[in-house]
């Protein structure tokens, strides 16, 4: 079974940046991931894919993020990064890391991400 533990989330400014992590842990085959992402889900409103990437490093980007968010991989460690800047109050939400392997798909806790003045 595969672990998820997200970090980075946090209160900012409009305009500002946050950087998320994810790391996945437990016992699982390195060779059975397909590909990691990060969604969002704000109060009221369904979970939305934010970004995407394989472990190729094919990207796929929300329309509202593309410019202002940057996914990347660390295939060695299992890991998923979200780099976000400009970041506007419409991005507040509950950020969710989910790695896809070819046994199933997993789900982090979730961090929180509020962007206010």
């Amino acid at each position: 079974q595969v672990q998820l533990v997200e970090s980075g989330g946090g209160l900012v400014q409009p305009g500002g940046s946050l950087r998320l992590s994810c790391a996945a842990s437990g016992r699982f085959f390195s060779g059975y991931v397909m590909g990691m992402g990060w969604y969002r889900q704000a109060p009221g409103k369904q979970r939305e894919l934010v970004a995407a990437i394989t472990r190729g490093g094919v990207t796929n980007y929300a329309d509202s993020v593309k410019g202002r968010f940057t996914i990347s991989m660390d295939n060695a460690k299992n890991a998923v990064y979200l780099q976000m800047i400009s970041l506007q109050p419409e991005d507040t939400a509950v950020y969710y890391c989910n790695i896809d392997t070819r046994i199933g798909s997993s789900w982090g806790q979730g961090t929180q991400v509020t962007v206010s003045s």
